[in-house]
């Protein structure tokens, strides 16, 4: 391959990685990209486990042997079998002939039909991350020391994707997450309960969004001072957080202030009710603050169309009001008569009282005595 291609090569890797979201696929863009530029049959990407002292298979591609996976469960070899990973980074070629190498996996590449191999370790951030290894089959010519310092630009380009990644990935957790509390944030809240009702409309999956505000926030906040509130929002978000993982895919945030929501896509009603329940006595046995009061709407509930994000946080943060005023210790349910169900049902109508108070993006007016404070 002359200089020109193998130019062409290493930008076509870089791209390949940069246009990757998740992690498996970037790593899956980096050994499909490196085994094309070197003319491989099979790549495969490896990271050390410091904890464990294992060095784990990311990802194997191209021509597989049986029994490999493109994703491997735990594919790992202790880290004491490879002794060049701690000395200096530099790739090698190896033979896979028997008894050329010691490598605990040159024995099960022979025996698959590889004939030799190119290693090279990935650096990122100063420090070996793992490695890169591109080998070809008998019927292929070996690899040269020329391939070998090819692999070592390859590997570097593959260690700078990996970091670039690394930092989109911290910003896309800093724009979704609140940074207090560690739940999600009112744009990853806005983002999913749009995506949810999408869904809702073009399938019918049941939608359901729990609204929640802390009771006692502003006197913990005038008594104790903000940073015993900052305790009990950081105390609450733990709870809300146990509660939602039990129910499947739902997505626990903070909308901001002391207003809290859980928010489950394609789960039934009854199962997102009894986290609800679960929530209120949980909160009310925190040993700070006041409980929480939780309203939910449901489009399995009565409760009219639902064809906007907007209608079906109106509805649930209708009944978080009527639950606040009722001083109730359990959910109350748009749509549904009892603990001013029917009041709540009503609640979305164009003129009924508290009907228009916030939309998705708005922020709440405190009910009368409770005060939010933000923060």
């Amino acid at each position: 391959m002359g200089d020109e291609r193998r130019l062409r090569a290493v930008v076509e890797l870089a791209q390949a990685m940069a246009a990757a979201q998740a992690l498996p696929d970037v790593a899956l863009a980096a050994a499909a990209g490196a085994r094309e530029a070197l003319g491989g049959a099979f790549a495969a990407l490896a990271v050390i486990d410091t904890a464990r002292g294992r060095l784990r298979v990311v990802v194997n591609e191209g021509v597989l042997a049986e029994g490999e996976e493109a994703f491997p469960a735990d594919e790992s070899y202790p880290v004491g079998d490879f002794p060049e990973i701690a000395g200096e980074p530099r790739a090698r070629v190896e033979s896979l002939a028997e008894g050329a190498s010691s490598d605990p996996r040159a024995e099960a590449q022979r025996r698959s039909g590889r004939s030799c191999r190119v290693v090279a370790p990935a650096v990122l951030h100063g420090r070996i991350w793992g490695e890169l290894q591109v080998a070809r089959g008998p019927d292929e010519p070996g690899f040269t020391a020329r391939d070998a310092d090819f692999a070592t630009v390859l590997a570097a380009v593959v260690a700078a994707g990996l970091a670039q990644h690394e930092r989109l990935a911290e910003a896309r957790r800093l724009a979704f997450t609140d940074p207090l509390t560690g739940l999600a944030n009112r744009r990853a809240v806005d983002i999913r309960l749009d995506e949810a009702v999408e869904r809702h409309r073009a399938t019918g999956a049941v939608v359901s969004l729990v609204v929640c505000d802390i009771n006692g926030l502003k006197r913990v906040n005038d008594t104790y001072g903000h940073a015993a509130g900052d305790r009990l929002l950081e105390r609450f978000g733990a709870v809300l957080a146990v509660c939602a993982a039990s129910v499947p895919g739902a997505l626990a945030g903070r909308l901001g202030g002391d207003e809290f929501c859980l928010l489950a896509d394609g789960t039934g009603l009854a199962h997102v009710e009894r986290a609800a329940r679960d929530l209120c006595r949980r909160a009310g046995e925190l040993d700070i603050g006041s409980g929480v009061a939780c309203g939910i709407a449901s489009t399995a509930e009565a409760v009219g169309p639902v064809s906007s994000a907007r209608r079906l946080f109106r509805l649930a943060d209708a009944a978080q009001y009527r639950a606040k005023a009722a001083g109730a210790r359990e959910p109350v349910v748009a749509g549904r008569g009892g603990a001013g169900g029917a009041a709540v049902a009503l609640a979305d109508a164009p003129g009924a009282p508290g009907g228009d108070r916030r939309g998705l993006r708005g922020r709440a007016r405190p009910a009368p005595g409770e005060e939010s404070t933000p923060r």
